[in-house]
C-alpha cells in the first residue's frame, strides 16, 4: 500500500494559512487547559462524585518522579503519533477495503485479544478482576462499548466521508468535554485556564474547519 498525498497545505492561500493557524491555536490551547490552573472560578457545583461515592475506602497511590513524568510524556506523544498514523492508514484501506465497521470490529477483536494478554500478565490479583455494580463497572462498559465501539466506527465513518485532517482537528474538543465532565461528574473546579484553553481550541477548530 503506497501512502500519497492526501491533504495540500497551500500556504500561500488564505485557507491554507487558516488550517496551520488554527492547528497551532488548537495546540496552544491544548496545553494552556493542561497545564495551567490560574485562579479558581466560582460558580455553581453539582457537587457529584461518582468515584468518591463508589470507591470511599480505595487510595490509590502513584509515584511521582522526573522519570515518571518523562515517561508519560513520551509515551503520550506516541500515542498521538500512532493515533494520527492509524487515521492516515484508515484512509487508505477504504480505497481498498470499502467496508470500515468490519474492519474496525476485526481491530476491536485483535485489541481485546492483546489487552487481555497484557492484562494476564501484568495483574496477578485476582481480587482486581471483579467487578462489582460500582464506578469500575461503568468505566468498563462505557469504555468498550462507546469508547472501543462506537468512536472507532464513527471515525473510521467520518474518515471514509470527509478524511483524516476533518477527524483529527475535532481531537483537542475532546479535553474540552473532559474538563466539563471532571466538573459535572467529578467535583473538580474550573480554573481560568480551563476557560482560556477550551476557547482557544474552539477558535482553533473553527479556524481549520
Amino acid at each position: 500500500m503506497v501512502l500519497e498525498m492526501m491533504e495540500k497545505l497551500g500556504w500561500t492561500e488564505g485557507t491554507g494559512k487558516a488550517k496551520v493557524a488554527g492547528t497551532l491555536a488548537c495546540m496552544i490551547g491544548a496545553m494552556l487547559l493542561t497545564f495551567y490552573k490560574g485562579p479558581y472560578i466560582n460558580l455553581m457545583n453539582p457537587n457529584i462524585d461518582l468515584a468518591k461515592t463508589s470507591t470511599p475506602h480505595q487510595v490509590v497511590h502513584v509515584a511521582s518522579s522526573h522519570s515518571v513524568h518523562v515517561l508519560g510524556a513520551v509515551l503520550a506523544t506516541g500515542g498521538s503519533l500512532c493515533y494520527a498514523i492509524w487515521l492516515v492508514f484508515q484512509a487508505k484501506i477504504n480505497e481498498l477495503y470499502p467496508c470500515p465497521y468490519s474492519s474496525v470490529a476485526l481491530m476491536n477483536v485483535m485489541a481485546s485479544i492483546q489487552s487481555t494478554v497484557f492484562a494476564l500478565l501484568t495483574e496477578r490479583d485476582w481480587n482486581q478482576w471483579k467487578l462489582g455494580l460500582n464506578i469500575k463497572l461503568l468505566t468498563a462498559a462505557f469504555n468498550g462499548i462507546v469508547g472501543a465501539g462506537l468512536i472507532f466506527t464513527f471515525t473510521a465513518w467520518c474518515v471514509k466521508m470527509r478524511g483524516p485532517v476533518f477527524v483529527s482537528a475535532f481531537n483537542p474538543l475532546t479535553l474540552v468535554l473532559v474538563a466539563m465532565a471532571e466538573f459535572l461528574l467529578l467535583d473538580e473546579k474550573l480554573h481560568l485556564g480551563s476557560f482560556l484553553g477550551s476557547f482557544i481550541i474552539i477558535c482553533g477548530l473553527y479556524l481549520v474547519l
